[in-house]
């Protein structure tokens, strides 16, 4: 199926503007963060938790900034733990606020959505270990502030996010930490950038709003050395032992350089043995759940989390 038609428009324009590659990184921060800030008109308005408040955590370099989102109720609530997405190089709290507010309100959690440190000020594994610093703060000592059941924790996030997510549940599992409910994979980072070329990578390699010269600038920054690209916490696809992880949700779209990398470890992971929902949406491109003001597709992505998010609470 080609690119669903209320889409085009909005690629067209976004073809006009200068890759992210092109830029310093601080120009392509500032504008992701304008975008991000914008109404763009793609999405309808976020609803509005009980709460959301600002705070720094401690982590392994630091103090974390996080943004916690809490309902409605009494609690104790479930936890989602949500990790940006942005290749590891851009992206802040503001550029899943509205989607962090949506699962907030509508799966009744408290949302701790993770600032984690960049890339290439810190490379791999800087990422993956503020988000899991923050996670086993939020299930442990934070959570009775936070007002959450450490018992059921969910992790999540979008693209790089994705990818974090999909690494924390290996690294839990590697340092037999504390089972988590659940990974919520939305187009996620799986597999080093065109370390072979997927079909996926070749067909919407320029056009789709995430060209994969993108990538390959985001891994570049994100790793020190070129093995770390081949390393199971950079790359969860490469890791030999997909096994005993937490049930997953893995959402694809049709129209997206990492589509194809998506279903291949949506794949292993079924081979492994585990608890797996997979999803590829039709028609739509990399940022699928940003449309919701004007694709129902876009609607039915949101709402699939949502739903998951719930039984899997």
């Amino acid at each position: 199926m080609p690119l669903s038609p209320e889409l085009k428009p909005i690629i067209e324009e976004a073809a006009k503007m200068p890759f992210f590659n092109t830029m310093p990184v601080e120009e392509a921060r500032r504008a992701i963060a304008e975008m991000s800030a914008g109404d763009s008109g793609w999405s309808l308005p976020a609803p509005e938790p009980k709460k959301v408040e600002d705070r720094a955590i401690p982590g392994p370099a630091g103090d974390i900034p996080v943004r916690i989102y809490t309902p409605d109720g009494e609690g104790p609530f479930p936890l989602l733990m949500w990790f940006h997405g942005g290749g590891f190089v851009l992206g802040n709290l503001d550029q899943d606020d509205a989607a962090c507010r949506k699962y907030c309100v509508d799966a009744g959690c408290v949302v701790v959505s993770v600032d984690y440190r960049l890339a290439p000020e810190h490379k791999f594994p800087a990422a993956p270990d503020d988000c899991l610093a923050a996670t086993e703060w939020a299930r442990g000592e934070g959570a009775s502030s936070l007002n959450v059941d450490p018992e059921r924790v969910i992790i999540g996030g979008m693209s790089a996010g994705g990818n974090l997510a999909a690494v924390l549940s290996l690294m839990i599992r590697d340092r037999s930490l504390k089972p988590i409910k659940g990974q919520l994979l939305q187009v996620p980072v799986t597999d080093c950038a065109g370390d072979p070329e997927t079909a996926s990578y070749a067909e919407f390699a320029t056009g789709y709003m995430l060209p994969a010269i993108e990538m390959y600038w985001f891994w570049d920054l994100y790793t020190a050395k070129p093995e770390d690209k081949h390393h199971p916490y950079a790359a969860p696809l490469r890791a030999e032992d997909l096994t005993n992880l937490p049930p997953a949700f893995l959402m694809t779209a049709e129209c997206d350089v990492l589509r194809d990398e998506g279903e291949a470890y949506a794949k292993r992971l079924r081979e492994a043995g585990n608890d797996l929902t997979a999803k590829r949406y039709a028609g739509v491109n990399h940022l699928m759940c940003a449309f919701t003001a004007i694709s129902e597709t876009s609607r039915q992505a949101v709402q699939d989390q949502i739903d998951w998010l719930k039984a899997t609470f």
